[in-house]
């Protein structure tokens, strides 16, 4: 049945039109994530309007409408993604100059999402200069052994282009709306959120940058995070529009790097150290992972090198928090939506010391 009415509905869809391009909002390719449930609970993407709040808000009530009333349809999840406008009505960013180093426009609308975070007591960024570095499996724990000791934690995943969060914590399904806002899932005491959640597994995600940051925005600001203590962001790889976007937000507590100990990945980690450090966010500290794999005599083999990311932070002035050693248990029992944090692995107490460290932090600021 739900395939079918995925059909219908992109029928009905196509009865509306992309103001932006004067041709129907599926032939312009702005419904993204398109599918139904078997109980006819409907969800897509649509890309809007950047800068006509009021247009945006016209084209996405109509999109909803429509598929409403496709009969089989109980109910409609759409998410809007903002593009911009055409190049001469952009508002040209601000010259760059001490205060404002990146040439970034001033009072951007990423503010107003960070705004609707008012519960949130601290939000940390958890970032790695380069991709590969076992970031996400990171943050998830310290995720979860934050939320161990009591502290009300969220997890966002704000990688837009690469998901992980849905397999890091095994969770399937689409999540629900109440008021229009959407219910972040919850695991092992972690509220969870994702654009892995809202998208189908298989789809990519070939969105413009623009439309990239729409979706952080709707992530922090369309979602129902409640009252938290901390708010972990697992960032993207490297320094980008994600990253500038959450310090523009101006709820950024502070922010934690992840390396490997070789060289490519900590000239990368000192890219990080800098974007930080320049915009006057708080650096907690850098964590090594992958440090080294333990053999069953007790010895160590240092397959990335060794101590890269400890000297790197030293050289930086930058606090080590700590390292990870590389299990091929953690590996799999990530694959498998397990956390090793919540059980009686060795790993769990290396994650609880870092994230002692992370609450020492949020308890000074």
């Amino acid at each position: 049945m739900s395939g079918s009415l995925v059909l219908r509905v992109r029928a009905a869809l196509s009865a509306i039109k992309d103001p932006s391009s004067g041709r129907n909002i599926i032939a312009a390719g702005a419904v993204g994530g398109l599918s139904a449930d078997e109980d006819g609970k409907v969800r897509f993407t649509l890309e809007v309007p950047d800068g006509d709040r009021r247009a945006a808000e016209a084209l996405l009530k109509a999109a909803e409408s429509a598929a409403a009333s496709v009969p089989g349809v109980t109910g409609v999840a759409a998410v809007a993604t903002a593009h911009s406008a055409a190049p001469h009505q952009q508002q040209q960013p601000a010259k760059g100059g001490h205060d404002n180093p990146f040439g970034l426009k001033q009072k951007p609308r990423i503010e107003a999402a960070g705004e609707q975070l008012s519960g949130v007591k601290s939000m940390i960024a958890i970032a790695s200069g380069k991709g590969g570095v076992g970031k996400s499996t990171v943050a998830a724990n310290l995720a979860v052994s934050l939320s161990a000791r009591g502290l009300k934690t969220g997890l966002l995943d704000a990688d837009i282009y690469g998901p992980s969060l849905p397999t890091l914590f095994g969770i399937k399904g689409k999540p629900e709306m109440r008021d229009n806002k959407i219910v972040p899932f919850e695991a092992f005491g972690v509220k969870l959120m994702s654009i892995g959640f809202l998208i189908d597994p298989d789809e990519a995600v070939a969105w413009r940058g623009p439309m990239v940051m729409g979706a952080l925005r709707q992530l922090m600001s369309d979602v129902d995070w409640g009252d938290l203590d901390i708010l972990l962001v697992d960032t993207p790889p490297g320094t980008g529009d994600a990253h500038i976007s959450l310090i523009q937000s101006k709820k950024l507590s502070g922010a934690v790097i992840v390396s490997t100990p070789q060289e490519m990945a900590l000239a990368d980690v000192r890219r990080g150290v800098q974007l930080f450090r320049q915009t006057n966010t708080p650096l907690i500290g850098v964590i090594e992972n992958m440090a080294w794999m333990e053999g069953p005599d007790g010895s160590k083999q240092f397959l990335f090198g060794e101590g890269g990311a400890e000297r790197a932070a030293k050289d930086l002035g930058a606090p080590f928090l700590g390292a990870v050693p590389l299990y091929p248990d953690l590996r799999q029992a990530s694959d498998d939506g397990l956390p090793v944090a919540a059980t009686e692995h060795a790993a769990a107490r290396t994650f609880d010391q870092l994230a002692d460290q992370i609450v020492k932090f949020t308890e000074r600021a």
